[in-house]
């Protein structure tokens, strides 16, 4: 029997994960849970889902990094890092909690609506903060040359 696509959406904080599953189909999603922000419980979280070619993983860009992404592709998990500022909003939608988020993004996600981003290599990542370090060297040097 082949396995349905199973739409997961994160929302991660720094220490924690709210779960949200929206399986193929037209059924509401459901939340799953909070989950601790750690390589152990991701690990277990995906055992219980199921087969990593039947998941499709997507959680907001934000100050978590990349981490998670690049643990997800080496899992096997097909994930998405999507653009916050491009997820589509209800008008009147103030409210905003881990369990609505990450139901949201489920929703949307299986619908086809996010967009994701593209997501830097380590060595991208390396570079960019090489750049951003020159670039502030190069501000405090100006700086203490103008005082």
């Amino acid at each position: 029997m082949k396995d349905t696509i199973k739409y997961v959406g994160l929302d991660v904080s720094k220490e924690k994960i709210a779960v949200a599953i929206a399986e193929e189909g037209r059924e509401e999603p459901r939340y799953y849970g909070l989950i601790p922000h750690t390589t152990e419980a991701i690990k277990k979280l995906l055992k219980k889902l199921g087969e990593p070619s039947a998941l499709r993983v997507c959680y907001e860009a934000g100050p978590t990094g990349y981490p998670l992404y690049r643990l997800l592709l080496s899992l096997g998990v097909h994930c998405d890092v999507i653009a916050p500022s491009l997820i589509p909003k209800r008008p009147g939608e103030r409210i905003k909690t881990d369990r609505r988020d990450s139901i949201r993004l489920a929703h949307l996600y299986r619908a086809g609506e996010l967009t994701s981003i593209y997501v830097p290599t380590p060595e991208d990542e390396a570079l960019r903060d090489l750049v951003r370090a020159r670039e502030d060297a190069k501000e405090d040097e100006l700086r203490l040359n103008i005082a």
